[in-house]
């Protein structure tokens, strides 16, 4: 092997991680697409009960993170399986109209554990690649709003567990007013309209307050070093490249 074929092997390997492996570079736009349709029908709720529609739409969603992200076959192929039943599902509760608090938490716990388990996945997914580029910031924004949906929806199942009003007796506990909160609290802005009065909720809000200050922070270092290659790979080219100025000058 020639010494310029050894100079370009770490460009070539690192050109290889930075691509999507599989092969879908630009899914993350669909990801967003989802996030921002799943946002708009939780929002559209004026009570805390959980949509059948938006549920599946989140699991959907979280499918296609998998995908993008290239998860292990066999849990992309558990999450079509369990989309599937849980989309026959939601036509069942839809065309029965069937109602309860039963399957109100069932609905929104499933949906928490959805996305909490979509952000790991991105997370996952870029610390093995590298790269400074459109897909690591969509996947950064996506990541963070999958984090601001799954507190979200934590909110939402304690309002479910609980007879006490999260946010007090003026406010009414619905997945628009959670979601609000949620988003505020994840970027502290608190614009202190909407404030939890259990102590175990207050405490949930400020782990998502600390969890969104350390989000951007790591996210944020993740993209700047995009571009750097690895100690190794920055040696191993410099090695390479004295090898071939001795071979020149011998």
């Amino acid at each position: 092997m020639g010494s310029g074929d050894t100079m370009r092997e770490p460009a070539t390997l690192g050109a290889h991680v930075a691509r999507s492996a599989s092969g879908w570079p630009s899914g993350y736009w669909l990801v967003l697409a989802l996030l921002v349709l799943t946002y708009v029908l939780c929002a559209a709720q004026d009570t805390a009960d959980p949509s059948p529609s938006a549920f599946v739409v989140q699991l959907f969603t979280v499918a296609v993170v998998l995908r993008v992200t290239d998860a292990h076959r066999r849990v992309q192929r558990l999450a079509w399986i369990v989309l599937t039943v849980a989309g026959i599902a939601a036509i069942l509760v839809a065309v029965l109209d069937l109602r309860g608090q039963a399957l109100d938490i069932a609905l929104s716990a499933a949906s928490m554990l959805a996305f909490l388990v979509a952000p790991v996945a991105i997370i996952r997914h870029q610390v093995r690649r590298r790269g400074l580029d459109t897909e690591a910031l969509l996947a950064a924004i996506s990541a963070y709003a999958l984090v601001g949906m799954f507190f979200a929806l934590v909110y939402n199942l304690v309002a479910l567990l609980t007879v006490v009003p999260t946010f007090g007796p003026e406010v009414v506990d619905s997945l628009s007013s959670q979601l609000f909160f949620s988003f505020t609290t994840l970027t502290t802005t608190g614009y202190g309209n909407i404030v939890p009065v259990s102590p175990a909720v207050q405490g949930i809000a400020v782990a998502e307050a600390i969890t969104g200050q350390l989000f951007l922070i790591t996210a944020v270092a993740r993209i700047m070093r995009g571009n750097r290659r690895p100690a190794h790979e920055t040696a191993s080219a410099s090695a390479s490249a004295s090898a071939s100025a001795f071979e020149e000058t011998s």
